[in-house]
């Protein structure tokens, strides 16, 4: 073999073993980092899981504190709603007082002297008196119902925001 042969023959050798090692160096790397990433998808994994329980536990306190904000609502539109019907009751013997009162004044002899413009005044007055009393009770329901529905959405807003936010 000529000498040019001879070293031919060590570049190929010198290029199959540095061939040789490149490849056995991309194996080992590609073991490492496979075992790297294979880590790193667990640990994701099990973040996303524990984001998913954390965000699962947040939503539940959050919806049973509203829950409870319209529990306490819809009781006290029930403790509203009893106080309106009491209210109602004693409005409705003040009418029967007042319609009594207007009776008494058309059945009163002296009503017959002042007339029958003064019968009519109070039988007005007291229709009027009826009226305006049922409007102020519906007001005053309505007005209940929308403070304590007001009041509760604030209180579940408060809620959500210092605790959640």
């Amino acid at each position: 073999m000529t000498p040019v042969q001879k070293l031919a023959g060590l570049v190929a050798l010198i290029l199959v073993l540095m061939a040789s090692a490149a490849g056995v160096t991309w194996l080992v790397q590609e073991w490492r980092y496979g075992k790297q990433l294979a880590e790193i998808g667990k640990a994701q994994a099990i973040a996303l899981t524990e984001a998913g329980n954390t965000a699962r536990h947040e939503e539940q306190r959050r919806q049973s504190a509203v829950n409870k904000e319209a529990s306490d609502a819809r009781e006290q539109n029930k403790a509203a709603a009893v106080d309106a019907g009491a209210a109602d009751a004693a409005g409705e013997r003040l009418h029967v007082e007042a319609g009594k009162f207007a009776a008494a004044v058309c059945g009163d002899p002296g009503a017959a002297e002042r007339g029958a413009s003064a019968t009519r005044a109070a039988m007005v007055l007291s229709e009027l008196f009826q009226r305006a009393d049922k409007r102020a009770g519906d007001l005053a329901a309505a007005y209940d119902r929308a403070r304590i529905a007001g009041l509760a959405c604030e209180r579940s807003y408060e809620s959500l925001r210092v605790r959640g936010g």
